[in-house]
């Protein structure tokens, strides 16, 4: 499984988690600083990513086009990035259990 990180997450975590989520990505390093939520979503889908985000834009836009892409989404508010690479550490075999998940697709992170 590979993990598309956006904007609103460090690009460090693309290094930080290689040893749990190798060939994963993140926005900027695809050139995405500046489009929108749905050419991530769709990219994401097209190239078999699971998108992590802070945002909540994504979550609309996957319950409104469907599986795939699933998305985690990060609920922690303001906190390092070492917070994040924790709380997807701790919850790594949730996240993969996402690519067998055929009705929801959506897992909430605190």
């Amino acid at each position: 499984m590979k993990l598309l990180f956006d904007q609103n997450l460090s690009v460090r975590l693309v290094d930080r988690l290689q040893d749990l989520f190798p060939d994963s990505m993140h926005t900027a390093l695809l050139g995405f600083e500046r489009e929108s939520d749905a050419v991530v979503w769709e990219y994401a889908r097209e190239h078999g990513f699971t998108v992590v985000s802070k945002d909540s834009d994504l979550i609309q836009i996957s319950l409104a086009r469907g599986l795939p892409p699933s998305i985690v989404w990060i609920r922690l508010g303001n906190c390092s990035t070492s917070d994040i690479e924790a709380v997807i550490r701790r919850n790594a075999s949730r996240i993969r259990d996402l690519a067998s998940d055929t009705e929801g697709g959506i897992l909430e992170l605190y």
